[in-house]
């Protein structure tokens, strides 16, 4: 086997979508169409990346998972039957919904699946925000009523960011995105996204986008009071108990130690990879079993994020 894997992206269309996935990132985009989110590494079983390239070219990440799993991704994932991540990029060029990914407990109670993630703000316009949590004060009677009132965004903590930045968003948390952010995001491999509010917007179908206010009621956390921007702690942005973030800012090689796979995306410069070469906006996961595990700059700037899981470091 060659490493690193490279998969093919899966665009997808949103209301809120724009083009600099394009633009600033060099993908090739459909004319005329608002891309929110390209998917760049995801196995479920509506939407499979598959490898671009290389001996195991056609494959997709759930047969590789199920096939060659400790070859590939190593040991001690148990026995879960995906790829337990979800990798995207998305290109808000207007606001997205105010919404909330449920708790496990509620996930199963309501027939959803939970949803952790992290946001790194990969580009950010001058007045770009980030809505996270609720101000210091509010409870579920006030937020109900703001609700009912039309007035959600007052009850919301929203808070200004620039290029980046990180944010991590356990599930419970209500968030929204802001105008003009280009984030990568790393997720629980999961789709359930409950819509509280949607700045009473249309859809691609020119009607209201549906919302789940008693699924969303139920899901957020109304003890969660203005929440700050990730910290990092040296070359660690988020660490949690289904994903570790690190942010690698390269000078000189550096090697990917652990037993385990990691999922590298370039944020910033090129970097060289068992003989590849990756620009911004790439991913690659070096498989478990690779041998060349060094990652090199190739410009006097270049920065990766490098995700793993807890207990394969």
């Amino acid at each position: 086997m060659t490493p690193p894997l490279v998969f093919e992206p899966l665009f997808r269309e949103r209301v809120w979508g724009g083009r600099r996935l394009e633009t600033l990132l060099g993908k090739r985009l459909e004319p005329g169409v608002r891309i929110g989110e390209s998917w760049e590494l995801v196995d479920r079983e509506d939407a499979q990346s598959v490898v671009h390239e290389g001996p195991l070219r056609g494959l997709t990440l759930n047969e590789l998972w199920t096939r060659q799993r400790a070859e590939i991704f190593g040991l001690g994932l148990g026995y879960a039957p995906r790829f337990p991540l979800l990798f995207k990029i998305l290109d808000a060029q207007d606001r997205l919904s105010v919404q909330v990914h449920p708790p496990a407990a509620v996930a199963a109670r309501l027939g959803g699946e939970p949803k952790t993630e992290m946001w790194f703000i990969l580009d950010a316009l001058l007045d770009s925000d980030l809505y996270a949590g609720l101000k210091r004060g509010v409870t579920r009677a006030d937020f109900e009523a703001a609700l009912a009132g039309g007035s959600v965004a007052e009850k919301l903590h929203s808070f200004p960011i620039k290029a980046g930045d990180a944010m991590f968003i356990p599930s419970g948390r209500i968030h929204a995105i802001g105008t003009g952010n280009l984030i990568v995001e790393v997720q629980q491999n999961s789709d359930t996204t409950y819509r509280v509010f949607d700045w009473n917007r249309l859809g691609l179908d020119g009607e209201p986008r549906a919302l789940h206010i008693a699924e969303s009621l139920d899901s957020i956390d109304f003890h969660d009071a203005e929440p700050q921007l990730a910290q990092p702690a040296g070359d660690m942005l988020v660490a949690c108990e289904f994903f570790r973030v690190e942010r690698w800012t390269l000078d000189q090689p550096r090697t990917s130690t652990g037993k385990g796979f990691a999922v590298f995306a370039v944020i910033d410069g090129t970097v060289r990879c068992g003989g590849r070469e990756f620009a911004r906006g790439a991913f690659f996961l070096l498989p478990a079993s690779a041998t060349d595990r060094e990652i090199q700059p190739i410009t006097p700037r270049a920065s990766v994020l490098r995700t793993t899981v807890p207990g394969q470091q």
